[in-house]
């Protein structure tokens, strides 16, 4: 899949009379943060809202224990810096390596994970006892699409939040990719 030079990062900045501080992500607010309030006219949210409780937490703990050993399939510990801590923070993510390319999904919307990684332009990936640098790209709605169609069916347990269905076409994923980030994970001698 063909990257262009200019990334969504440089783009959104580039639209008239918007820059990257003033345009929220759907569902945040100004700071980054997860909005509960209503969506407003014209924003689209996913049909499930990522909230997570009690249990979430266990479950990610456990996971991400699962995931530093490397039993389960497809699964990493994602480490980031904290944009405004500068504090380490791991969460567990499924991996898509789609035509020998890795792309990191972000099924639940732009999550602090999301944030971080978009503020460092880098993430650590842990599996196992090998942990890895890559710098992130962040794809655009089109390039994203068919990254998302692949990763619905490889992680199930997300699609109740995609409004796209895993045979819906790659239309459908990109037209729903502002609500799910995409990134290319590039190794540093890729660069």
């Amino acid at each position: 899949m063909a990257m262009s030079d200019q990334s969504v990062s440089e783009q959104r900045a580039a639209e008239p009379g918007v820059s990257e501080q003033s345009k929220p992500d759907a569902g945040t607010d100004q700071t980054g943060d997860v909005r509960t309030d209503p969506p407003r006219d014209g924003e689209v949210w996913p049909t499930r809202r990522y909230r997570p409780g009690r249990l979430h937490h266990v479950e990610n703990a456990l996971t991400s224990v699962l995931a530093r050993t490397g039993l389960i399939p497809h699964t990493y510990l994602l480490t980031t810096r904290g944009r405004k801590t500068g504090r380490s923070r791991s969460n567990p993510v499924t991996v898509v390596v789609l035509d020998g390319q890795r792309w990191l999904v972000a099924p639940y919307g732009p999550v602090s994970w999301v944030h971080n990684a978009r503020a460092a332009g880098k993430v650590e990936l842990t599996r196992g006892r090998t942990t890895r640098t890559y710098e992130v790209r962040e794809l655009t709605a089109q390039q994203a699409g068919r990254v998302l169609k692949h990763y619905v069916r490889l992680a199930r347990v997300t699609q109740p939040y995609f409004r796209a269905r895993p045979d819906s076409p790659v239309e459908a994923f990109s037209a729903e990719a502002p609500l799910h980030p995409v990134f290319e994970l590039v190794t540093p001698h890729q660069a």
